[in-house]
């Protein structure tokens, strides 16, 4: 099984051959990456990356090729992406430090959870969205254009445009208002 071939939602052996072997293949390539070379092993590893994109190492990620950034898109130190789903991210997005996207779960089930088996869900930002440091946002969640999610938080429910949400769990503490380009 490759990563691309994951369902979100169902069941799927976390160890399988196949998927470990494309884990590893990644974590050479990124510890081998020197200064340097991001961009381009970025490139070739992601869904979707533009050379006006930034990551700061260390960064890590299990597969890449479910990951899909739009441009301008900044992520600060020890970003941590669990795409066994696919991971979107509009235009425009800056991540704070220290900040995970995990896709992947677990049953609650102790005994499918023994068999090493996991279930994911997508992660979908729109643009111009900010991630204050040390934030979580879980699978399954959709965050809305425009929004500010705290330093600290823990996003376990969809957030509207334009919100500014923090806490764990994270919520809406009010709206911000719409700004149009041409008035700023």
């Amino acid at each position: 099984m490759k990563a691309n071939e994951i369902k979100p939602g169902v069941l799927y052996h976390a160890y399988d051959e196949e998927l470990l072997e494309q884990r590893k293949k990644v974590q050479e390539a990124l510890k081998q990456m020197k200064q340097g070379e991001e961009q381009q092993v970025l490139k070739e590893l992601l869904g979707s990356w533009h050379d006006d994109c930034e990551m700061c190492v260390p960064f890590h990620f299990d597969y890449g090729e479910n990951i899909f950034v739009g441009h301008r898109f900044h992520a600060n130190f020890n970003a941590v992406f669990l795409d066994e789903a696919r991971i979107t991210f509009g235009d425009d997005c800056l991540i704070g430090p220290n900040c995970g996207f995990y896709t992947a779960s677990h049953p609650l089930d102790s005994a499918l959870r023994d068999q090493m088996l996991e279930t994911c869900a997508p992660i979908t930002v729109g643009s111009h969205v900010w991630f204050g440091g040390n934030c979580v946002v879980l699978g399954g969640v959709t965050i809305g254009d425009h929004a500010v999610i705290g330093a600290g938080s823990v996003v376990t429910k969809d957030i509207p445009p334009y919100a500014l949400a923090y806490g764990n769990p994270c919520r809406v503490i009010r709206m911000l208002a719409s700004v149009k380009a041409e008035e700023r």
